[in-house]
């Protein structure tokens, strides 16, 4: 059984879509949860679901102390779901082609440094774009640049609010990830 560790830096949604898409899987298990702050609202969904979680500062981060968890846990894939730090070198080169992203947008559109969450929506919306969706890719060095595996759209509606949106997107993160997830990890993504 592959073990899976989840970084996710807020709420938690995407993160138990996952575990609970896993729960009923005998090929993957969620086997740890990561977030940089400690009042995210994921540490409390993983523990309503019984995967174990810490929390590991931005400078554990820098300190090597999350590759050595990971280790310790061995983890054999990493899933980043709303994670908002930049992933170390260090975890990258030990994880190659082993750590996904997921990104609210149609990729390479609207990503990098500090495009997340509502500023993802709003750009869209501002740059009169006809469609949005998400992005499931790898992660390198370089802020949402890595290879994608998949990509879902919706369409953008001329009413529409960064909240009108991002609900629209939510629906395509909770219907695809999971499964992308779990075909990456055991090979049967043909886009890799």
């Amino acid at each position: 059984m592959k073990k899976i560790a989840i970084l996710a830096s807020g709420e938690g949604t995407n993160a138990e879509r996952i575990i609970r898409y896993f729960l009923e899987k005998k090929t993957v298990e969620v086997a740890l949860v990561i977030t940089n702050k400690p009042q995210a609202g994921v540490l409390k969904r993983a523990d309503r679901l019984s995967v174990p979680s810490l929390v590991i500062t931005a400078q554990g981060f820098a300190d090597g102390e999350a590759l050595k968890v990971l280790h310790r846990h061995h983890i054999d894939f990493i899933v980043l779901a709303g994670f908002l730090l930049k992933v170390p070198d260090a975890v990258l080169h030990d994880y190659p082609n082993k750590i996904v992203n997921i990104h609210p947008a149609l990729l390479p559109k609207f990503g990098g440094k500090g495009m997340y969450g509502a500023r993802v929506h709003e750009a869209v919306i501002a740059a009169g774009e006809k469609e949005s969706g998400i992005t499931i890719h790898y992660i390198n060095e370089q802020y949402d640049e890595g290879n994608t595996i998949f990509q879902a759209t919706c369409p953008v509606m001329p009413d529409d609010t960064p909240d009108a949106l991002a609900a629209r997107v939510h629906q395509l993160e909770y219907e695809h990830f999971p499964r992308v997830i779990e075909e990456t990890i055991m090979g049967k993504n043909p886009s890799i």
